[in-house]
């Protein structure tokens, strides 16, 4: 079984409010292959919208971040990606988002409900070719709703319009993040395209990642809310994939990463704004923990960092053993 594992790229997804440099440093820490950026609007890149330019940032330290983007008018997208993520070096690939369910990003026809208009699901593949010299991956869903699955219509698109992979979320739009991503379908699409296929949605373990790739034959896998206060992740399975087996990092081991992202993150952002994003990683972070409630509950109140850490080491002590 680990014989199939091997060369199966691992992939930390973008995420809106998550995927910063800060954590995808550390995802590349711990094993990820590829790390992306948080979805960048074209339109807002388009009319230079200097808080979405930062979204571009890439650190020097990053060895292999890409930047996910998303949109729906071909001519904008086309100006774009010439103007301004073709001069981005750092970065060999585009993604284009055709996943995301949030109502701001669909309501205005991009997103996931751009899967309701295949024809200009073409348009913009033919696009982002004829635009770029780069990589270029295009996350779906299943479809908009269970009455109108479609990506095997949409994965076909991609690949005829010379997309180099794909990434399948198997949920449809309505289901937003609820139920049970439906693995048969990546399955389906693997076996229906020449083209990569990555799976994606519900791989929250190793046996997840296992279980994933025997029953969909996909080519690698993209990690969202697994990762989420878990980039440890990574390294478990690079480790299963590697000796067959792997271990749990220790209560005292989160701690550490946390306290470690906490420093990372003020190397790039002001203190105010780092203990305050930081307030959800935390969250994800100590989950299941002795105790963790309690030091959430605290921690959210506070917001001076030197205060944090103090907190964190105690935390820390009362852990171990």
């Amino acid at each position: 079984m680990r014989e199939q594992l091997k060369n199966k790229e691992i992939m930390l997804a973008p995420l809106a409010g998550v995927s910063d440099v800060g954590f995808r440093l550390i995802a590349e820490k711990y094993g990820a292959d590829k790390t992306f950026t948080e979805m960048v609007s074209v339109n807002a890149l388009f009319y230079d919208n200097k808080k979405t330019d930062d979204l571009l940032f890439i650190s020097d330290n990053e060895k292999n971040c890409n930047i996910q983007i998303f949109g729906s008018k071909p001519e904008i997208i086309e100006k774009v990606v010439k103007d301004k993520i073709n001069p981005i070096e750092k970065s060999k690939e585009i993604s284009f988002n055709m996943g995301c369910p949030v109502a701001k990003i669909t309501k205005n026809g991009e997103g996931s409900a751009l899967m309701a208009k295949p024809k200009l699901v073409e348009e913009i593949c033919k696009t982002l070719r004829k635009s770029t010299d780069k990589k270029i991956n295009i996350k779906f869903r299943l479809g908009i709703d269970n009455n109108h699955i479609n990506y095997l219509d949409i994965g076909k698109i991609a690949q005829d319009t010379g997309i180099d992979y794909v990434v399948l979320h198997a949920r449809t739009k309505e289901q937003m993040y609820s139920g049970n991503a439906d693995w048969d379908h990546i399955r389906i699409l693997k076996e229906n395209l020449s083209i990569p296929v990555i799976a994606n949605g519900d791989i929250f373990s190793v046996e997840d990642f296992i279980e994933v790739i025997d029953k969909t034959k996909a080519d690698g896998v993209m990690l969202a809310r697994g990762a989420m206060g878990n980039p440890f992740l990574f390294k478990e399975i690079k480790d299963y994939i590697k000796t067959g087996s792997y271990e749990k990092p220790s209560p005292t081991q989160i701690i550490d990463q946390l306290i470690d992202q906490y420093k990372i993150e003020l190397k790039y952002k002001e203190e105010k704004l780092v203990v305050t994003q930081m307030r959800k990683h935390l969250s994800w972070y100590i989950k299941g923990l002795k105790n963790s409630s309690k030091i959430r509950d605290k921690l959210n109140k506070i917001n001076k960092i030197d205060e944090v850490m103090d907190e964190l080491e105690k935390y820390k002590s009362t852990l171990k053993g």
